[in-house]
């Protein structure tokens, strides 16, 4: 297992992953997808997120899967690439700001999405081990509570320990650092679970 402190990465490289990673990443696709529909500005309904959860609850199924698979392309292309060329730690750096731009988007005021499909890129990205495990445990815990905001927050607290004990180290932080943030943002959501308030997938706003 490498060392987290193990980072052969000079400043410059790692400035320019961060940027692309970033600029990757705040592309808002459900409100540019929306918009184009001619369905008006998603952050209008329902929680007002730009994410495919909210672009659901327009009614319509192929924007929304459409959302998703971007939102989620954005942050696995960064991975991949920064990857490639930087090695791990490249990978890890253009992830995290592509995960960050998701949710701070310069283009709308830093007032973006939740991160969790591109939390689920990224990992595909780094190790698609875990974007599958990931991307399963989010799935049966939706078809079983069809609650989106508890299938991400269960499924982001097994990634980062899956990935600690199997995979590197410094993936294994990454996920960590993104879970936090994940779990952040979803504090209204879980404030709304353990009331018995929140809206499950599919409803609209």
């Amino acid at each position: 297992m490498d060392s987290l402190t193990t980072w052969n990465i000079a400043a410059f490289p790692a400035i320019i992953a961060a940027v692309l990673g970033y600029l990757s990443g705040s592309v808002p696709f459900g409100l540019i997808l929306t918009q184009m529909a001619g369905l008006g500005d998603v952050r209008s309904i329902g929680s007002g997120n730009i994410g495919a959860t909210n672009v659901l609850r327009t009614g319509n199924k192929g924007l929304a899967a459409a959302t998703l698979l971007l939102d989620a392309l954005k942050g696995t292309v960064p991975a991949l690439l920064g990857t490639y060329f930087l090695g791990v730690e490249g990978g890890v750096i253009a992830g995290l700001f592509a995960f960050l731009g998701h949710i701070f988007p310069v283009w709308l005021g830093f007032k973006g999405g939740k991160g969790v499909a591109t939390y689920i890129g990224v990992m595909f990205g780094l190790d698609w081990r875990m974007g599958l495990l990931l991307l399963a445990v989010w799935i049966a815990t939706a078809a079983i509570s069809r609650y989106s905001s508890l299938s991400a927050l269960v499924a982001t607290v097994a990634i980062p320990v899956v990935e600690f004990f199997t995979g590197d180290i410094r993936i294994a932080a990454l996920a960590a650092l993104m879970s936090v943030i994940v779990w952040i943002k979803h504090r209204a959501n879980i404030e709304r679970l353990l009331s018995g308030g929140e809206s499950r997938i599919g409803s609209k706003g």
